[in-house]
C-alpha cells in the first residue's frame, strides 16, 4: 500500500486494463469509492455551536475541530463562505485575531486539532508490520506567507507505549491565496493503537509558534515518541501580533495510500449525523421550544426521558443555556432547573431528565419542560474526544 495510486491517475496515463487489474490484485490501486475520508466535517459545513467571538482560550469550534489557544490575544472562529474555487466546497473555518496579545516565549500556541476514534481508524493498521501509508490533503488561506507544522499523532497506543508523533513542514507561499497542501506519511509500525471509542489518531495543524514548544527537541520526519518540543519546530509566525491576521482552512481529508484523491463529498444529513455522535444541541425553534415531558412526583420535582437523535460516542456531559419553565397547558411554572441527565439503559441515547422548581408543580401530572419565553435557551450534550 506504500505505493497505492487512484484509478484516475492510472487512466490518465492510458494504462492497459490488464495493468489495472494486476494493480487491484496487488493492492497498489485504490478506487476512490473505497478510499473514504477519515476526517469528519472536513468541508466545515457543520457548525452546531455557532460562530464564536472573544476567545482567549480554546475548545471545540466548528464540529469535530478543536482549537488550542494560549497567549494569542483575542480571537474569533467563524464559519466562512470564502473557499477555493472549483472544488465543490462551500464553507471554511476562519480564525481571526481581533485583539493583539503578548507573546509568551514559554507557552504561546495556536493549534487546530482533529481527533479520530480508534474504531474509525483501524484500517490504518498502525502498530503492525502491515501499517498503511496515509495521505493528508487540505486547503488553507492566510494573510501572510508562513511555514506551519502539521503533526500526525498515534494516540492510545497499546502495551504502554508512548504516543507517537510525525512532524512535517508545510510552506504557505502566497498571501491571501488559497493553496492546497498534500503530505504523505508512512504507517506507524513502532507501537500499537487503541481499538476503542477513545482518540486513536490526531491531526494537529500548528499555526503559531512558541519557543517553549520549539526548543530542546527537533521535529521528526519519522515516527518517534512525541515530545512537546517537536510540535512547533517549523513555525515562523506569531498569530497574535496583528488584528490583520487570519487563517482559513477547509477540504481536510485523511485517506489511505500515498496519493491524494479528490475530496469526497457526502450529504449534509450524513455529515450532521456523524457530528451528532460527539455533540448535540437542542433548542432554538422559538421562545417556547419544548424539550421533554416530565412526570411530577411532588410539587417541585419531575422526571422524564429524552431520546437523543443519534447514539453518542460515550455517556455525554450536559449543560444548559437560558431559562426554562414547566407547563401542563393550564399552569406554567417558571424558574425550572434541569439536572442529572443520567443514562438509565447505558446506551448513550436515552437520557433521563430531572426538572426542579421551588414550587408550582402539580403532583401526579405530566408537564412539558420548555423555554421560558427565551429563544436563547439550549440543552447541550457533549461526548467529544
Amino acid at each position: 500500500m506504500g505505493n497505492a495510486r487512484n484509478l484516475g491517475s492510472f487512466l490518465g496515463n492510458n494504462t492497459s486494463l490488464s495493468t489495472i487489474n494486476n494493480a487491484y490484485a496487488a493492492g497498489t490501486l485504490v478506487p476512490s469509492s473505497t478510499n473514504p475520508n477519515m476526517v469528519i466535517n472536513g468541508a466545515m459545513e457543520i457548525n452546531q455551536r455557532g460562530n464564536q467571538t472573544g476567545l482567549t482560550t480554546g475548545g471545540y469550534m466548528l464540529d469535530r475541530h478543536h482549537l488550542q489557544i494560549t497567549s494569542m490575544g483575542t480571537l474569533s472562529v467563524t464559519q466562512d463562505t470564502e473557499v477555493p474555487s472549483g472544488q465543490g466546497l462551500f464553507k471554511s473555518m476562519k480564525i481571526q485575531c481581533t485583539a493583539t496579545g503578548t507573546y509568551n516565549s514559554g507557552n504561546s500556541n495556536l493549534v487546530v486539532i482533529h481527533r479520530i476514534e480508534g474504531f474509525d481508524s483501524v484500517q490504518t493498521m498502525f502498530g503492525t508490520s502491515d501499517a498503511k501509508d496515509v495521505t493528508l490533503s487540505f486547503w488553507i488561506k492566510a494573510n501572510r506567507a508562513q511555514t506551519l507544522t502539521v503533526n500526525f499523532e498515534n494516540e492510545q497506543t497499546s502495551g504502554g507505549n508512548s504516543d507517537q508523533g510525525y512532524q512535517t513542514s508545510q510552506a504557505y507561499t502566497t498571501a491571501d491565496t488559497w493553496q492546497k497542501m498534500v503530505v504523505t506519511v508512512p504507517g506507524d509500525t513502532r507501537s500499537g493503537m487503541g481499538f476503542n471509542f477513545n482518540s486513536s489518531k490526531a491531526l494537529c495543524f500548528d499555526i503559531s509558534l512558541s519557543t517553549g514548544y520549539t526548543s530542546g527537541d527537533t521535529p521528526s520526519a519519522t515516527w518517534s515518541n512525541l515530545a512537546n518540543g517537536q510540535r512547533h519546530g517549523h513555525n515562523t509566525e506569531y498569530f497574535g501580533d496583528s488584528t490583520a491576521n487570519y487563517f482559513n482552512i477547509t477540504g481536510v481529508k485523511l485517506e489511505l495510500g500515498s496519493e491524494a484523491t479528490d475530496f469526497q463529498h457526502v450529504t449534509y444529513e450524513e455529515e450532521l449525523t456523524k457530528c451528532k455522535r460527539y455533540y448535540q444541541v437542542y433548542g432554538g425553534s422559538g421562545n417556547y421550544h419544548a424539550f421533554a415531558a416530565v412526570g411530577t412526583y411532588n410539587t417541585s420535582s419531575g422526571v422524564g426521558y429524552l431520546d437523543l437523535e443519534v447514539t453518542m460516542r460515550a455517556q455525554p456531559t450536559s449543560s444548559t443555556v437560558g431559562t426554562f419553565q414547566a407547563s401542563n397547558g393550564v399552569v406554567s411554572t417558571c424558574g425550572v432547573n434541569l439536572s442529572s441527565f443520567a443514562e438509565p439503559d447505558g446506551g448513550c441515547k436515552l437520557i433521563q431528565v430531572h426538572a426542579h422548581s421551588a414550587s408550582g408543580f402539580i403532583n401526579g401530572y405530566f408537564m412539558r419542560v420548555r423555554a421560558n419565553n427565551d429563544a436563547t435557551t439550549r440543552l447541550k450534550f457533549d461526548a467529544e474526544i
